[in-house]
Formats: structure tokens, C-alpha cells, sequence
């Protein structure tokens, strides 16, 4: 998409998008315009025209937008009309709550394999998939058509794990691990850090709070 002239900020809002149109859709709505969903989204009526236009629009003059279609042409531009066989990578507790999210399946994101080094964790079944150990990685991969996988392993061995991924094949990696990986550049990297987006949620919080100080201090004098 990125190569195609749209931007990564559009690219980041179309899953908003989607999860919204699918709550009209359980909610029963038919129709919504760019005025509604831009009330219910908090994003400017002119930002979502520009968003869909990027991708032909979608909308008709005093109709809006028929929201089940909306919501399958977007399914289709994020590619999740079709099914990914995903690995994951470190069978730990985050490994482990990944594996358990059926939201996922629904989405056709199938979790096709689980892998560790932890001789405890190798045997144990996770919502039906067993964990197995890293020496047949690569068969692996290649005999179940595994196009992404899930990193949630110690940075110190993320880099070598990625190094095995790309030789075997995989295109895409979810990558829960505190590192940024050195790939190819037609391997498609998605980096997860918890921690990052936690101190993003502390400066927001320190920043409000800090502000209203400020404007008691400004009433006080």
C-alpha cells in the first residue's frame, strides 16, 4: 500500500475504520455518512473522505456510505478476506495469550504452529496447537505455507530467529521482542513494544496533569 502512494497514518486508520463499521453492522445500521462516523470515530468528516478516497471513495452524494459494503472493501484492502497461517515464536505467557485469542481466527489469521526452547513449555497444547521445539523451524514453515510469524522471545535471540524465518520463506514478522530487526527489504517488519506505547500513555498523563496544575496555579493568583 506504502508503495502505492498512501500513507502509513491512512494505512494505521483502516482497522479503526473497520472495527467501527462492524459495530454498526451488529448494531444493525444500514447506512452511515461521513458526519455520523466522524462524530462516533472522533476524526474529521474530511479526514475519513480522504482516508476512502485513497481506494475510490465508497460514498454517494446525500446517501453516505452502505456500511456493509464499506466494511468488506476494507476487509479486502487489508487483506483479511483471505487466510494468513501464522507462527508464533516463544510459547511463553505472551506467546501463549496470542495463541488464545480467537479474535484472530475470525479475522482468518490461523496460528498454525507454536515454538520453544524451554523444554517445560515443548508438549504443552495451546487451544489446540502443540508446542513444539525449534529444530524442525524451517520444514515447518515450509510444509504448512507459514507466511507470518509472532516474535515474542529475549532480544538477544530475536535476531538469529529472524535470520531462520527469512531463509525459510516468511514475508511478514510480528515482532513482540525489544529490537529492531536488520531484514530484507521485501520482509514486512510490524513491531509491538509494550513498553513504548506505555510511556506514550505516561507522557499523555503527566502532560494533562501537569496542565491542569498549571491553570489551578493561574486562577489562584
Amino acid at each position: 500500500m506504502e508503495g502505492k502512494g498512501i500513507s502509513r497514518a491512512v494505512i494505521e486508520r483502516l482497522p479503526r475504520y473497520y472495527r467501527y463499521l462492524g459495530e454498526l453492522l451488529e448494531e444493525g445500521v444500514e447506512r452511515i455518512s461521513s458526519g455520523e462516523l466522524s462524530r462516533r470515530m472522533r476524526v474529521t468528516a474530511s479526514q475519513i473522505r480522504q482516508d476512502l478516497n485513497n481506494f475510490g471513495g465508497f460514498g454517494q452524494q446525500g446517501y453516505g456510505y452502505n456500511v456493509k459494503y464499506l466494511y468488506d472493501e476494507i476487509g479486502k484492502i487489508l487483506g483479511i478476506d483471505r487466510q494468513h497461517n501464522l507462527i508464533i515464536i516463544g510459547s511463553g505467557n505472551l506467546g501463549q495469550a496470542i495463541a488464545n485469542y480467537a479474535n484472530f481466527e475470525r479475522r482468518g489469521f490461523i496460528v498454525k504452529g507454536m515454538f520453544d526452547v524451554n523444554p517445560k513449555l515443548i508438549g504443552k497444547v495451546v487451544r489446540g496447537v502443540e508446542i513444539m521445539g525449534v529444530e524442525n523451524l524451517e520444514d515447518f514453515i515450509v510444509e504448512n505455507d507459514v507466511q507470518i510469524a509472532a516474535l515474542t522471545i529475549p532480544k538477544t535471540k530475536a535476531p538469529e530467529i529472524a535470520d531462520r524465518l527469512v531463509a525459510a520463506g516468511i514475508k511478514a514478522i510480528w515482532n513482540f521482542a525489544h529490537i529492531d530487526l536488520d531484514v530484507p527489504d521485501d520482509v514486512v517488519v510490524e513491531n509491538v513494544h509494550l513498553s513504548e506505547s506505555l510511556m506514550r500513555l505516561s507522557y499523555r498523563v503527566c502532560s494533562m496533569q501537569d496542565q491542569k496544575a498549571g491553570e489551578i496555579k493561574r486562577t489562584q493568583k
